[in-house]
């Protein structure tokens, strides 16, 4: 019974030791982390934005407008001079589990770009969406999400309609196809209510890309 107790003992102050350890290591790499996440977040707001020069956290003020749709970040992005648009980090459901992506709107709710940060779908099949040689658009070497640039919020984002598919991969693209809307609406409705830039463009007025042969 007491060589029980003090085993028991021996392990407890092993694994109180080992959790001051880590508490330690942790608080040691804590700010090169988060510096390291800075630099990564910054130098993607800059490929959105190559004006950019300081952006501001705007998430508490942005609300998605799909409640299947979570705003994971939201950041006001500025030029030297003036406010360049909205950048936001969402999530929603995919085909194999949680993809993440950042879609950047300017001022007047176009597109800028989007970028996929995490997608655990079938490589060679949903996972092409994150395939930067993998094209939707084989004629002019646009990838899937990068046929989202140039188009406006008011844009229908459908499957097959104005979005090319991954090939045999629909509920993929049509996933990443609503996170990217939800994102780029709850954008615009943030400038909308800061009355941040000038109306949205109508429908028929959004860029679109051809799907390719």
């Amino acid at each position: 019974m007491k060589s029980s107790v003090k085993l028991g003992l021996i392990l407890a102050i092993f694994a109180a030791t080992a959790c001051a350890s880590l508490a330690i290591v942790y608080q040691i790499t804590k700010p090169a982390i988060e510096a390291q996440e800075g630099q990564a977040l910054a130098s993607s707001l800059k490929e959105l934005f190559p004006e950019a020069e300081s952006h501001e956290d705007i998430t508490s003020a942005v609300t998605s407008t799909d409640p299947s749709v979570t705003i994971q970040n939201a950041f006001l992005v500025k030029s030297a001079l003036a406010p360049l648009g909205v950048a936001i980090k969402a999530t929603g459901a995919s085909y194999k589990g949680p993809a993440t992506l950042l879609v950047g709107v300017r001022l007047d709710r176009s597109i800028t770009g989007v970028r996929v940060l995490d997608l655990s779908d079938t490589p060679g099949l949903g996972g092409n969406a994150s395939n930067a040689t993998y094209y939707v658009n084989k004629e002019n070497k646009i990838t899937f999400p990068g046929q989202f640039t140039g188009k406006y919020i008011t844009d229908k984002f459908e499957v097959k309609s104005d979005v090319i598919p991954i090939t045999a991969a629909t509920v993929t693209s049509k996933a990443l196809t609503k996170i990217v809307k939800t994102a780029s609406a709850s954008a615009g409705a943030w400038l909308e209510s800061m009355a941040l830039g000038g109306a949205a463009p109508s429908a028929t007025s959004g860029a679109s890309v051809k799907e390719g042969q």
